[in-house]
């Protein structure tokens, strides 16, 4: 039996920050929660086109604060911020509160798990090869620099009776080392079939590189004049 744990869970607060950053009272605590839930649900259904990586949530005291990450954020902005208004507007109403929103470039798309994930779950509801779809992609990953990726497939694949997994395995992927920086990413592919879940990993390197050791036996730096 496998023992598993989730790639983003298991560094958050260590060498992770929180997606909802805010201190609550036994009182507010169960709301605030159903609210944050609420807002990533409006959010991922109603502007999922524009590519959003992750949503963080912000309290600071009455004030409610949404970053957006997002592979197309003049999507997002709009014409002069008119879409910006537009979604603190909507999120607004949702919650019942005044919500500021901000929006975020996401760098490299391509080296995103959840973009990639979703850009995946494209592909096979437009009913292309799950195989030949995982294996694109794990080689345009490992082409863009990644130290290793994992791609994972599971479901009626290829409008199979009986459900199954398939996965690839490009490079080096230590999930259990903390200092590992791993970009993990979940989608679902809605078929006539069915549903296939798809799950990528990517490693990018470490977080935090050791520094060089003098060699034994070099001579200490000399002191600055006048020291």
């Amino acid at each position: 039996m496998g023992q598993k744990t989730h790639p983003i869970g298991f560094r958050v607060g260590i060498t992770d920050v929180w997606r909802s950053r805010w201190y609550a009272t036994k009182r507010n605590f169960g709301d605030w929660l159903v609210e944050d839930q609420k807002i990533r649900k409006f959010i991922h259904a109603e502007y999922g086109f524009a590519g959003i990586s992750r949503i963080d949530i912000e309290r600071i005291g009455e004030k409610l604060r949404v970053i957006l990450t997002a592979a197309r954020p003049g999507l997002l902005i709009g014409k002069k911020g008119a879409k910006v208004d537009k979604i603190s507007e909507d999120l607004g109403l949702l919650v019942g509160r005044v919500v500021e929103v901000d929006v975020k470039d996401l760098e490299t798309p391509e080296l995103d798990a959840q973009i990639v994930s979703e850009a995946i779950a494209e592909q096979l509801q437009k009913r292309a090869p799950y195989r030949r779809t995982m294996r694109r992609y794990a080689e345009m990953i490992m082409d863009l620099g990644a130290k290793g990726v994992k791609i994972q497939c599971k479901g009626r694949l290829a409008g199979a009776e009986i459900a199954r997994s398939e996965y690839i395995v490009l490079g080096r992927l230590p999930l259990t080392t903390l200092r590992a920086d791993i970009n993990y990413g979940i989608a679902t592919a809605i078929i006539t079939k069915g549903t296939i879940g798809i799950k990528v990993w990517i490693y990018k390197g470490e977080r935090f590189v050791e520094k060089k050791k003098a060699p034994v036996g070099a001579a200490a730096p000399s002191a600055a004049p006048g020291a």
